[in-house]
């Protein structure tokens, strides 16, 4: 039960009695016609055992964390990165609030203030989500009413829900930056780069891709379901499980590029298959930024670089490799199921998920739209060696740019001086449609200095 009493001239209280006998009181309220109504209401919640004692709600969000964290059943990536959105930006704003005094006006303002600080809507909506998740197992453990993390839709710019259309790249953009990655750090940084963008896997199955799980002769590669994805935190690197259960898969290679994989293994006795100098995985932050973003940015920003780098698609990601693989089997007319398989993407309709199959004569035209998009980049580049201005594509980059970045191969324009010369042109020797390996395809220098060996078709 639940009765009012008087605590000074002004103010009143509510008291009630919880199911073990002892008695909670809940004050501030103005009138006793206030008090009487919140009695009410403690009563009915009792009746429908759906009150909250508001002495739980004082519990500090600090001191709800720890009784959380052991609770979660997430990967172990996951749950470093949960530890750092807690520990950058939902501790020092909430840890000590107790529960009940977090309100939706407070987390409002405070998502505000994070997109004044120029964080993108997805960060924004991982740290307000982690926080929601939180506060809803405290409501669910009774300490707090209602959840006050609420997703209202049509709120706030438009511009921040905005589906953003990826970049692209052709086949000849991608061989292009491979190229010029082969110059950067290695003709394995080629090679990476070549297998992402015609196999669509993520980084993290490839980079992550070990020796028996590459089966040349049969011309697949396997992503094992339970280690064929590399984690890696800001200290450590793992192999787990990818990223889905439809990640899983067996990847058909075209048959230049299981030449090229071979002869990339034979070069090495390591486990990973893209391995770095000392055999061990390549961090992704650093190859990026030192190989991948420069292959495709180019490097006429810098003003004396070891290697000078042609603009070939700026802002282009690693992981738009894989939309670009996709888009390539779209202008192909391969199947949407096809390209699930493929990708390892489920589809939303379960019907086609479960009664649909790829048939041998769709895998065929796959392989034969792959071969010939591989035959056309290179014959591009051999007719015209020298990459070509940027041509605007519609897509949104999703990573900052070198300040000074010209779309331009002849070098940058800074005041009334011009920089950097492009360096010496690809050139391309020996092309045959049905090369079968053995000839130094791809140089670079008059000195005939090889990028791919082989371009087995």
């Amino acid at each position: 039960m639940a009765w009012t009493e008087r605590t000074s001239s002004k103010h009143w209280r509510v008291r009630c009695r919880r199911s073990d006998g002892s008695v909670v009181s809940e004050g501030g309220f103005p009138s006793r016609k206030a008090a009487q109504n919140r009695a009410r209401e403690i009563e009915v919640d009792q009746r429908r055992h759906a009150h909250h004692d508001p002495a739980l709600a004082q519990l500090t969000l600090d001191e709800w964390l720890p009784r959380w964290w052991p609770t979660l059943d997430i990967d172990e990536l996951t749950a470093e990165n949960c530890q750092y959105l807690v520990t950058k930006h939902i501790g020092p704003r909430f840890a000590h609030l107790a529960l009940g005094d977090i309100h939706s006006s407070d987390i409002n303002r405070w998502s505000a203030e994070l997109y004044a600080c120029g964080y993108e809507h997805s960060t924004v909506q991982g740290i307000i989500g982690l926080l929601g998740r939180i506060l809803s197992d405290a409501v669910d453990d009774g300490l707090i009413p209602a959840n006050p993390v609420h997703h209202h839709r049509n709120r706030g710019k438009r511009a921040r829900h905005i589906h953003r259309e990826m970049l692209w790249a052709t086949p000849e953009e991608v061989l292009r930056g491979a190229l010029q990655a082969a110059q950067l750090h290695d003709r394995g940084s080629a090679l990476l780069i070549v297998t992402a963008a015609w196999t669509g896997c993520r980084w993290g199955e490839l980079a992550g891709l070990q020796r028996p799980n590459t089966h040349l002769d049969e011309r697949i590669i396997v992503i094992d379901p339970d280690l064929g994805g590399l984690k890696e935190s800001a200290y450590r690197q793992w192999l787990g499980a990818p990223k889905t259960g439809a990640s899983a898969r067996t990847v058909t290679l075209p048959a230049f590029l299981a030449v090229l994989l071979k002869h990339h293994l034979d070069a090495h006795d390591y486990s990973p298959v893209f391995a770095n100098a000392d055999g061990g995985f390549l961090w992704r932050r650093s190859w990026r930024t030192r190989t991948f973003n420069p292959a495709f940015d180019g490097n006429h920003d810098q003003p004396d670089p070891p290697v000078r780098t042609h603009p070939i698609r700026p802002g282009l990601t690693f992981h738009e490799l894989r939309h670009s693989h996709k888009t390539w089997l779209i202008a192909a007319g391969i199947p949407e199921i096809a390209q699930a398989r493929r990708l390892g993407h489920r589809l939303d309709k379960r019907v086609a998920e479960v009664y649909s199959h790829v048939a041998d004569e769709i895998e065929a035209r796959i392989q034969a739209a792959l071969k010939q998009a591989w035959l056309d980049a290179r014959h591009a580049i051999a007719a015209h060696p020298t990459p070509p201005p940027v041509t605007p594509r519609t897509g949104w980059i999703r990573r900052r740019l070198p300040n000074e970045i010209s779309p331009h191969p002849a070098g940058i324009v800074t005041g009334s001086t011009t920089h950097a010369p492009p360096p010496t042109p690809l050139t391309c020797t020996n092309i045959s449609d049905d090369h079968e390996g053995g000839d130094q395809i791809w140089s670079t220098t008059p000195q005939n200095h090889p990028i791919l060996d082989q371009s087995h078709t």
